[in-house]
C-alpha cells in the first residue's frame, strides 16, 4: 500500500481572519501534489520589491463604499477622456471607447441599484454620470 501512495507536501493556512485579528485560524493540513519550484526572474523580483517598497510608503486606502467605487470609476473615465493624466505614465491620452465603456458601466450600476441607494448616493451617481456624459459628448463631437 505504501508503494501506491503519492508523495506530497502539507499546506498550512496561516492567514489572519481579519485585519484586526491577531490570532490565526486553526491550521488545516491536506496533502497535495508536489510542484517544482519556480525560478524567479531577477528583473521581475527587483521590480516586485520596488513596487512593494512603494506600497509600504503609500497612504492608507480609503474605506470601501459605493461612493469610493463611483469615484474610482469616474477617475478612470476621466483618464480615458484625457481630462486627467494617467497616474502611471503621467501623460494624457484620449481613448473614447474605454471612456464610453466605463460611463456605460456606471449607467448600468445606476439602473441596477435604482431604489436601493440613499439620497446622497443617488445624487452622487446622477451628478457623476451627468458630468461624464457631457464630457464624453464634448470630446466625441456628437
Amino acid at each position: 500500500m505504501a508503494e501506491n501512495e503519492e508523495k506530497g507536501f502539507v499546506v498550512k493556512d496561516r492567514r489572519k481572519v481579519s485585519l484586526d485579528d491577531t490570532a490565526t485560524p486553526p491550521e488545516t493540513e491536506r496533502p497535495t501534489q508536489e510542484a517544482p519550484p519556480a525560478e524567479p526572474d531577477k528583473g521581475e523580483s527587483a521590480a516586485a520589491s520596488a513596487r512593494e517598497e512603494e506600497r509600504s510608503q503609500a497612504v492608507p486606502l480609503p474605506e470601501v463604499s459605493l461612493a469610493t467605487f463611483i469615484f474610482s470609476l469616474s477617475s478612470s473615465a476621466l483618464v480615458h477622456l484625457g481630462d486627467i493624466p494617467d497616474p502611471e505614465t503621467r501623460t494624457s491620452r484620449v481613448d473614447l471607447p474605454l471612456a464610453k465603456q466605463i460611463i456605460d458601466t456606471l449607467g448600468m450600476l445606476q439602473e441596477k441599484t435604482k431604489g436601493n441607494l440613499d439620497p446622497d448616493e443617488d445624487n452622487l451617481m446622477k451628478s457623476v454620470l451627468y458630468d461624464l456624459r457631457l464630457r464624453y459628448v464634448q470630446k466625441s463631437g456628437k
